[in-house]
């Protein structure tokens, strides 16, 4: 028996099913998720280390002024992980085979490329662990540590995502400049008086390797279940505590007098803080809302 339904019920039958139709249907060229990305850098004195007059005490006794800060970027990786799994664990002082000179939270592959610690790390785990670059966000200019202020981002080669997973952010601090005053809080003091010091680092050349190499943790899904649009603020908070390891009164002056990270002859303290530098982790704030 075939059942007939007047015109109009039809139609309204039908009007629901488009709409359903077109409302799970993406655009031509659109992702799952659509990225606004900023950065912000900031350093932050901490109020429990104030010495006064503007000086922050360090675990090494000595005490340090910041007057000027910035970093540079050379860009912001965005890295999504599938597979994996296992207890191997990787040990940079004992890389795997493939792997060496493991430092500043990378290690140099076989064919010359820079990977870092937690990519070598999935490898182990097994399962066929795979890390992709969803986007690279490139930083133009200097960032000022002094007066932070969130910088907005473009995205290579896309900031539409398909459906994945963000898991992680990769940072390639390219340059460092600093310049402030130490001074020494032991009694017999290791050196009398305040004196000024200079940071001035800089990774030269297109191909030249980045200073240091920060990561930090993202769960920011692409898919049908969350809201497309996602702002993502993505932070790093430099503190004192990153010049806790340093021996200010093992650092040979300049030619003018200045304390200056950047000689020859303080290859080592250079190293310790870079160290130091690749230890910090990066934050992220996201807020989801329509694209």
């Amino acid at each position: 028996m075939t059942r007939r339904f007047p015109l109009a019920l039809r139609g309204a039958l039908l009007l629901p099913l488009a709409l359903l139709s077109a409302g799970c249907a993406l655009d031509e060229g659109e992702g799952f998720a659509v990225l606004k990305p900023s950065v912000q850098a900031a350093y932050t004195p901490l109020p429990r280390r104030d010495a006064g007059d503007g000086y922050q005490a360090l675990a090494s006794d000595f005490q340090l002024r910041m007057d000027t800060a910035s970093l540079r970027l050379g860009s912001i990786d965005l890295l999504a992980s599938s597979g994996g799994g296992g207890a191997t664990t990787f040990d940079p002082s004992s890389p795997p085979p493939g792997y060496s000179l493991c430092h500043n939270g990378h290690c140099h592959s076989a064919d010359g490329e820079l990977v870092d610690y937690e990519d070598i790390q999935a490898e182990l785990g097994g399962g066929g662990s795979t890390t992709t670059t969803m986007a690279n966000l490139p930083v133009e200019g200097d960032l000022d540590l002094l007066r932070p202020a969130p910088v907005g981002l473009a995205c290579q080669p896309d900031c539409e995502l398909p459906r994945t997973t963000l898991s992680r952010g990769r940072w390639s601090i390219t340059g460092v400049r600093m310049t402030g005053s130490v001074r020494d809080n032991r009694v017999p003091a290791r050196f009398a008086g305040t004196r000024d010091f200079r940071i001035s680092l800089a990774a030269t050349g297109a191909d030249a390797e980045p200073l240091a190499v920060l990561t930090g943790d993202l769960d920011v899904p692409s898919d049908r279940e969350n809201a497309p649009g996602v702002e993502l603020g993505l932070k790093l908070e430099l503190t004192p505590a990153l010049f806790d390891v340093m021996d200010w009164s093992n650092v040979a002056a300049g030619p003018d007098g200045v304390l200056d990270l950047d000689a020859p002859g303080n290859a080592a303290v250079r190293t310790a803080f870079l160290e130091q530098l690749a230890q910090v982790t990066p934050v992220a704030e996201v807020t989801r809302g329509a694209r």
